[in-house]
């Protein structure tokens, strides 16, 4: 067990149902050309995260297909009943469905506390016109929305798509996973950093660039809308706090990074 003096708050945690788990986290894997740490399970997500000092974890998983959205919720808001004191949850959306308006419903009827969606994994560019009934609800209702940002490989997620919907949907809350844009983080930042309705959280980000790079990315952004995640099944708590640690903020900036922004931002 680390001993760790800051309250943590992993707000960037995939889990999927342990028939599945194994084969789940090989494929979110191989689709960054990454060996997954962990694997992808309830249970070795609370382990591995305990051992490492992290307190409470934010869980989610995405539906590729409509078909899929209900039964994730569903999953996701079970395990967090099963494991209340531990975790908090967020549903997952699909443009193609025939009832988004019923599916938010839905999950809002389930307990969750905000939206994950991944363009590139689900197969649609965040400006999307299917998409912007999400939006619209989630603004309304004031749901936050998690959205996995940037590829350097697609025109999904990039800041030419996500900029005009945070101009949009001002009122929206958006967490832009991966410091706003994997792969493309520097870049991603400049552009995206003066936004005041865009938090972002540092998952798949602190392993790839050089501890100055995300200094510099965080002072951009100010520690007031960074969250720390990790990506799990894709990365090791521990050496993600160890980096993140490293990086020599104030103990207040740790805390507001830490816990204190996911807390403000999903209202826990």
């Amino acid at each position: 067990m680390v001993d760790n003096k800051f309250y943590v708050i992993d707000a960037h945690c995939h889990v999927y149902p342990e028939a599945i788990a194994e084969k789940a986290a090989k494929a979110t894997g191989n689709f960054y050309g990454e060996m997954p740490y962990g694997k992808g399970t309830v249970a070795d997500l609370i382990e591995n995260g305990k051992k490492a000092g992290v307190d409470r974890f934010i869980v989610q998983s995405v539906a590729t297909t409509k078909a899929q959205v209900r039964k994730i919720n569903e999953f996701i808001a079970r395990e967090v009943s099963e494991n209340s004191d531990t975790l908090y949850g967020l549903g997952t959306m699909h443009p193609e469905s025939d009832d988004i308006p019923g599916d938010f419903e839905h999950l809002k009827s389930l307990g969750l506390k905000g939206i994950k969606l991944h363009p590139d994994i689900q197969g649609f560019k965040i400006d999307d016109y299917r998409c912007l009934k999400i939006y619209e609800l989630c603004e309304r209702d004031g749901l936050p929305l998690l959205l996995h940002a940037g590829d350097y490989r697609y025109d999904f997620s990039n800041p030419n798509r996500l900029i005009p919907i945070l101009k949009i949907y001002t009122g929206l809350t958006v967490i832009g996973a991966h410091f706003g844009g994997w792969s493309i983080w520097e870049d991603a930042s400049r552009q995206l950093a003066d936004i005041p309705n865009l938090y972002v959280d540092c998952s798949s980000s602190l392993s790839y660039i050089k501890p100055e790079t995300a200094t510099e990315i965080i002072k951009r952004y100010g520690t007031d809308r960074v969250l720390f995640g990790t990506d799990y099944p894709l990365h090791s708590p521990q050496n993600e706090m160890q980096i993140l640690t490293s990086l020599g903020f104030g103990e207040e900036d740790y805390k507001k990074i830490f816990s204190q922004n996911a807390i403000k931002v999903y209202k826990l």
